[in-house]
């Protein structure tokens, strides 16, 4: 590890502050707590929320795991664990379970996370009431006065445009029944994962500057309409062309040379470790 660099690249008191506004969100499920966000290596935009949280919480004895939309060799986890890993020296892993502390882009592991794990969200867009609301002053009261109606208004335009909710991500939920909370663009096929969770769920967004938290064990539904429900995307009808997995999240991808679409795995290292498990078997 180099020398030249604290531990965790953050100086101690930026990560004190860090910590700080963490604990305000963990004990507001759900509340956008503002928090300093630091100048970072890399640009805005790119997880420095997430970074952060990492980097602020990381000790010497925790097991790493990054991953960008579930895969875990992409040029944005890669280039996170080169920074982590160089100024901390902790294991980095691939797979979940394995791990203590797991920093994700866009995606919540298939595995289920347990007690213990800290899974942290990188976040873009903190605030769910900013499609119908510029005013950040706004939406501070709307919060405050748990007056919901627009992003209920905002599911019921979807509705009656497209027949259904046409939110194929980042679908809102309700926090410990009082704060809507955006996921992160995580797919709706994961919001039912952040319920009542066993590990600890951080979000960070950096170009915006707000911590939030989904505590362990904590009530979180996805905003739906009594007669038109909740409905995460669904594979049962298809198979990993890999693993042969059904009941996960796939990417749709096509064979040009078979000239058809097949689906597999969103989830790399799930996948991977469910044929390595095939291959140990059928010895």
């Amino acid at each position: 590890m180099p020398t030249h660099y604290n531990f965790a690249f953050f100086d101690e008191g930026s990560k004190r502050e860090i910590r700080r506004a963490t604990l305000k969100a963990i004990a507001i499920p759900g509340f956008q707590v503002p928090f300093a966000s630091r100048e970072m290596p890399i640009g805005r935009g790119w997880g420095t929320g997430g970074l952060q949280l990492t980097l602020s919480l990381i000790g010497k004895n925790d097991t790493l795991k990054v991953i960008d939309q579930g895969a875990d060799e992409s040029v944005n986890a890669v280039s996170i664990k080169k920074l982590i890993g160089k100024t901390t020296g902790v294991l980095t892993v691939d797979e979940t379970d394995r791990a203590t502390l797991i920093q994700s882009r866009h995606r919540v592991p298939e595995v289920p996370l347990r007690a213990g794990q800290i899974l942290v969200l990188q976040v873009p867009m903190p605030e769910p009431l900013r499609p119908y609301e510029p005013s950040e002053l706004e939406t501070k009261r709307l919060h405050g006065e748990k007056e919901y109606s627009g992003a209920w208004l905002m599911l019921f335009e979807q509705i009656m445009k497209y027949r259904s909710v046409s939110t194929g991500a980042d679908h809102p939920v309700m926090v410990h029944d009082r704060y809507v909370m955006a996921p992160s663009p995580i797919p709706k096929f994961d919001n039912p994962k952040l319920d009542r969770s066993e590990a600890l769920i951080l979000l960070g967004a950096g170009r915006e500057k707000k911590i939030y938290a989904v505590p362990p064990y904590t009530r979180v539904v996805s905003l739906a309409f009594e007669d038109v429900p909740f409905e995460p995307e669904t594979f049962r009808d298809h198979a990993c062309k890999l693993c042969g997995a059904t009941e996960v999240f796939m990417d749709e991808l096509y064979d040009e040379e078979a000239d058809a679409a097949y689906f597999q795995c969103n989830d790399t290292s799930n996948c991977l470790d469910r044929r390595n498990r095939q291959q140990s078997q059928s010895r």
